[in-house]
């Protein structure tokens, strides 16, 4: 080959990019919680083995919180590829299936150690999330029942047991925007049906060993290779 061909070679060598693997990862909530309908705000389960999203039987409405620190574990600068909010249902009060929704929480809340045994809740303890707090006893809530996105960001049907499944294109890009904007990330809301009694669902909280979890599909960022020859003849040693 002459000389020219070779330079040639090279040059087109080092135009080759260098394409990232596409990877995934699966996030334990960092924190859960459930809105029961109370009107003093005494009421929550942030300790609790179960939390909980619909009517119960009175028509008194509960709806679930989860958190997950995805900035914690997703590397900077990488890109969301799909995202899969996966919840196990433990109890229902029948076998109709319910559509459960996911919206984004606009401020932070919290977690306590209240324990619920059964779906009624247990006495709120100092920074649970409740109906009517943010942190109780003394961090409220803008409205009451939670700070939460009207828009949906996943839908899906949900049965009386067994492991669920949200996916959708807004659901990622809910995961995209905390990622750029850690400070922004609040969790979600998991809203039931609540215009009619006994459809709520209630679902194993991270305290069990099936607990909710955020599973990212993602690319991390390209590694910037140096160009020079001896990174060239390095790759054909």
């Amino acid at each position: 080959m002459k000389p020219g061909c070779y330079l040639l070679f090279w040059v087109a060598l080092l135009a080759v990019p260098v394409f990232a693997r596409a990877d995934v990862v699966n996030v334990p909530a960092a924190r859960d919680n459930t809105l029961f309908l109370d009107a003093t705000g005494s009421i929550s389960s942030g300790a609790g083995d179960g939390i909980f999203a619909g009517n119960n039987s009175q028509s008194n409405t509960r709806r679930a919180l989860v958190f997950f620190d995805v900035a914690a574990v997703i590397p900077a600068l990488a890109i969301i590829d799909s995202v899969e909010l996966r919840l196990n249902v433990d109890s229902a009060p029948n076998t109709t299936l319910q559509n459960v929704s996911i919206h984004r929480v606009l401020a932070s809340w919290g977690e306590g150690t209240s324990v619920s045994i059964g779906g009624a809740g247990a006495p709120s303890t100092t920074g649970d999330a409740t109906w009517l707090h943010r942190f109780y006893p003394a961090t409220f809530w803008l409205a009451p029942g939670g700070d939460f996105d009207a828009a949906v960001s996943a839908v899906t049907t949900v049965g009386p047991l067994g492991l669920h499944v949200w996916k959708s294109a807004t659901l990622t890009q809910d995961v995209a925007n905390w990622m750029a904007a850690p400070a922004s990330n609040f969790g979600w809301l998991v809203q039931g049906r609540e215009n009619a009694p006994s459809t709520v669902r209630r679902f194993d909280s991270r305290e069990t060993e099936t607990g909710p979890v955020l599973v990212i599909y993602f690319t991390p960022a390209t590694a910037t290779e140096p160009t020079t020859w001896g990174r060239v003849k390095s790759l054909y040693r």
